[in-house]
């Protein structure tokens, strides 16, 4: 039986763990290092390495202490994991420098584009919100642009009924998660970037004319259906 995650994304995760944790102390100039070193890496071993960071960035380390600059950081890696993943799509995509009152990744196709927000959630936090996923902030963010993402954990997510899907479908926020990221970059190194961008497209196009609803089960069906649909080769991917 073949390993879900591999001996190197592994060794991958432990390595950036660590790394932030030696970057972390003065926060500008650490998210500037953080994004080089970042880029330099998937430039050198591929969109691989980038699912590599997308399957297992949504936990923060237990080891960083609450509200600490490891903590402050790692929120910063998300960010620009997510950016460097929409670039890979073959989107124009930027990490904003601003915190307060504003997503955090803007992202530029052809003809649309989209505000974005990484989540990351401790394995040892089962109490969530709805105001953990900021949904509602999103739609606030957007400043002119028709859509907006957040991307969560698979896991963290509800799973049966859930406000943030109400949200989500009234005010056209597509809740959105890392494995199906991952998923979309593979399917771009198969079959193009410019057959990646329409995917996301349609995705987006799915949560604007879904009915209203709390119901996690309509949601995730509809998101599914329209990637299965798009193209029956999403059938042999794996992520």
């Amino acid at each position: 039986m073949s390993k879900i995650i591999s001996d190197i994304a592994i060794k991958r995760r432990d390595y950036w763990v660590e790394e932030i944790r030696k970057l972390s102390g003065h926060f500008g100039n650490d998210t500037e290092k953080l994004e080089k070193e970042l880029e330099a890496e998937i430039k050198k071993n591929g969109v691989s390495s980038l699912i590599d960071h997308l399957r297992l960035c949504g936990n923060i380390p237990e080891s960083y202490g609450h509200d600490t600059s490891e903590e402050k950081l790692y929120s910063k890696y998300t960010d620009c994991l997510l950016s460097l993943a929409y670039t890979a799509l073959g989107l124009k995509s930027l990490v904003l420098k601003e915190r307060a009152d504003a997503a955090d990744v803007e992202a530029f196709a052809k003809d649309y584009s989209f505000v974005a927000d990484a989540k990351a959630f401790r394995l040892s936090r089962t109490a969530k919100n709805q105001k953990d996923f900021k949904v509602q902030a999103m739609h606030g963010w957007k400043r002119g642009k028709p859509y907006a993402m957040v991307v969560c954990p698979i896991y963290q997510l509800p799973t049966s009924s859930s406000q943030i899907y109400q949200q989500a479908t009234t005010q056209n926020v597509c809740v959105f998660t890392y494995s199906h990221l991952a998923l979309l970059l593979s399917y771009s190194e198969v079959e193009g970037q410019a057959k990646a961008q329409q995917l996301l497209k349609n995705i987006f196009e799915t949560i604007q004319a879904l009915n209203p609803s709390k119901n996690a089960t309509d949601y995730w069906l509809a998101i599914n259906k329209s990637i299965l649909s798009f193209q029956r080769k999403f059938n042999h991917f794996g992520t």
